[in-house]
């Protein structure tokens, strides 16, 4: 399942939750603020990133500079309870399926989730009957 971690205020978050629903892509959208983030997501998250903490920690945020937080001297531990305290220093939206991460909106970016097998028929269908397996997947 793909999950979305999303702000209500975010524009891009609006704009990649409108992308799945244009493509017919379910997710599961969290809401950072609203229910939170916890520790597994989190280790997902930083697992999956290539850059760790700097794909997702938008470390010019005004709680990274009004507490001088300094990422590299914390332990997993401190950071995850750090971002859990503090959900805003997340850049937005993140995205995260199975396989990959995409941090922001990026609409070409935003293809690597759609499902293989629509991938397929998108490529190597024409006819009426490809318009119609399409428009159901």
């Amino acid at each position: 399942m793909i999950k979305v971690y999303v702000s209500p205020t975010c524009s891009s978050c609006r704009k990649v939750k409108q992308w799945f629903n244009e493509q017919h892509i379910p997710f599961e959208e969290k809401n950072i603020f609203k229910s939170g983030i916890n520790d597994a997501d989190l280790k997902e998250i930083l697992e999956k990133s290539e850059n760790g903490t700097e794909d997702i920690i938008a470390k010019k945020s005004k709680i990274m500079k009004e507490q001088n937080v300094d990422l590299d001297n914390m332990t997993i531990s401190q950071m995850i309870a750090f971002v859990r305290e503090n959900p805003s220093v997340l850049r937005r939206p993140i995205v995260v399926d199975d396989r990959h991460i995409q941090v922001g909106y990026d609409a070409d970016e935003m293809t690597t989730f759609i499902p293989r097998a629509k991938k397929f028929i998108e490529i190597n269908c024409s006819d009426d009957v490809c318009e119609t397996l399409k428009k159901s997947n």
